[in-house]
């Protein structure tokens, strides 16, 4: 709805106005004003679009009430409505940015004009303003799905250095060298607070959430200059903590790896999270992975290697994988480690295994000891529990698997490339987790599922290209993004040259084409 003010000390002039108006542009929502200085208070509550103002009014003339309403409303319009057509009046007129004057007295027609055209002028901002609106929304949108794709790149593939570039300079997320990852553990139906977390990372503009696997969510943090690594961390997780509300969600952990220095060692950091995040009978709600640092740390020869769990789950050799393990918790028993230690040990070989089922697909929650063991005989039988667990959701995996998943998966990007495609979304559309769909484009594709999805963008736009009455920005939005300057910088990366550039040389090619054909 526009709003329209009539200001003029006549009654007679502002009603036969405001008669004229409704009777022609009956959506109008018009109030009236009897000299200029009840129009600047008017104005105030009312903001009106556009305003009808007469300039020869006692008190406060017209030009004067014009300059102070423009100062506070600066996105009203005015035409001036006057008896004296002198230049002087009009190059005054001019200065405060006023549309149009109609003179007095006029007749209907010509008022009608006058207004209609600056009514259309303002319909037209409203619909640009509310278009803009809905590109930045789905800009955010956009944005969203790419951190938390980005995340899950980083931490168990890798990631195109253009789409950390540019997330990082479109997030506003101040420049930094050192980062380190934080693991949040919560209890089992918390992920109605996965928002809230997103929005009080985002509002410190410290870090990127990934997605939510299971009952972990993990973050990468920004390391701040202005404050030490610890202190940072303790801040971020007790603003964090202070989240939960109820005493069931009383069981949230986080646990805190060390810094690097990039995006290549940002795993480390996510592993080392992972270990902080072990043994949550704790009394603190959070915990550094260099507290738990110990004498202990140089046997790592007694530990299993990933490569061993990988192939031992992978191929379904639950038996040999429990008997590793309990192997490895007699051999913490003989040398008389301390309990809670060995616990702290064993469930980091339980939390690889239950990551590398995650990455093969397998939904299974991070496994935790909900009890306090009170002894090695009590710590076999709570870890054969949490082994039986895992194996029944591998078995679940194995059973859902279908050979052709991936080539449905590719197929799907392929015919929706144009749209806003998150792992998450991928992964709800087959049943399978977001990193095993960005690990089997790695083994399968010999690239990563955002690469991937580009590829088929660019190629899309190359197509479209061709087509020399579509704009470069709305090539943009038609292939799935949503800034034409970060479109540019992506299609140059891939192709070697500006969306431009190549759109010239389509042209030069059929030029040189229609030119042979002419000759021959």
């Amino acid at each position: 709805m526009i709003k329209l003010l009539i200001v003029d000390d006549e009654q007679m002039e502002r009603q036969g106005m405001e008669a004229i108006l409704t009777k022609n542009f009956p959506s109008l929502i018009i109030q009236q004003a009897k000299n200029g200085k009840l129009a600047v208070e008017l104005a105030q509550s009312f903001k009106p679009n556009l305003i009808l103002m007469d300039i020869k009014m006692p008190g406060m003339n017209g030009l004067e009430a014009v300059e102070k309403i423009a100062n506070d409303l600066p996105s009203t319009k005015f035409i001036m409505v006057t008896a004296f057509d002198t230049f002087s009046y009009m190059k005054a007129a001019i200065k405060l940015g006023v549309k149009d004057y109609i003179l007095k007295p006029s007749k209907a027609s010509e008022i009608v004009e006058t207004v209609g055209k600056v009514l259309k002028q303002i319909e037209e901002e409203q619909d640009q303003k509310k278009k803009s609106l809905l590109q930045q929304e789905a800009l955010q949108k956009a944005l969203t799905l790419v951190e938390t794709d980005v995340v899950t790149q980083l931490l168990f593939d890798h990631v195109h250095e253009v789409h950390v570039d540019m997330l990082m300079h479109m997030l506003d997320i101040p420049s930094t060298d050192e980062m380190f990852v934080m693991v949040l553990l919560l209890p089992e139906k918390a992920e109605q607070h996965y928002f809230s977390i997103k929005e009080k990372v985002r509002s410190q503009k410290s870090g990127w959430v990934g997605a939510l696997y299971g009952n972990l969510i993990p973050i990468i943090v920004f390391r701040q200059t202005t404050v030490t690594y610890r202190t940072q961390a303790s801040i971020l997780a007790r603003e964090l903590i202070s989240i939960r509300k109820t005493s069931q969600e009383l069981k949230w952990f986080i646990g805190i790896g060390q810094t690097c220095r990039s995006f290549s060692q940002v795993r480390k950091s996510y592993q080392e999270a992972m270990v902080a995040a072990v043994n949550t009978q704790s009394q603190s709600k959070y915990r550094f992975y260099k507290d738990l640092l110990s004498s202990h740390e140089n046997s790592e020869s007694m530990f299993l290697k990933e490569k061993e769990f990988v192939e031992l789950i992978r191929s379904g050799q639950w038996e040999q994988l429990k008997e590793k393990v309990m192997q490895q918790l007699a051999y913490y028993e003989k040398e008389g480690d301390a309990l809670v230690y060995s616990q702290q040990r064993i469930l980091e070989m339980l939390w690889l295994a239950s990551r590398i089922m995650t990455e093969m697909g397998a939904e299974t929650l991070t496994p935790i000891y909900t009890i306090q063991p009170i002894d090695y005989r009590h710590l076999r039988t709570e870890t054969e529990k949490l082994l039986y667990t895992l194996r029944e959701s591998y078995l679940l995996y194995v059973n859902r698997l279908e050979a052709d998943t991936f080539q449905k998966i590719k197929q799907f990007i392929k015919e929706n490339s144009d749209q806003d495609i998150s792992l998450d979304s991928l992964a709800r559309k087959v049943g399978l987790s977001p990193i095993y769909i960005s690990k089997m484009f790695k083994e399968k594709q010999g690239i990563n599922y955002i690469d991937f999805l580009t590829e088929c963008r660019i190629e899309k736009a190359k197509h479209l290209l061709a087509d020399t009455e579509k704009s470069i920005k709305e090539i943009t939005f038609e292939v799935g993004y949503h800034d034409p300057n970060y479109f540019s910088k992506v299609f140059k990366k891939v192709t070697t040259t500006s969306p431009k550039e190549y759109r010239k040389t389509l042209q030069n090619q059929k030029e040189k084409l229609s030119y042979e054909h002419k000759n021959t």
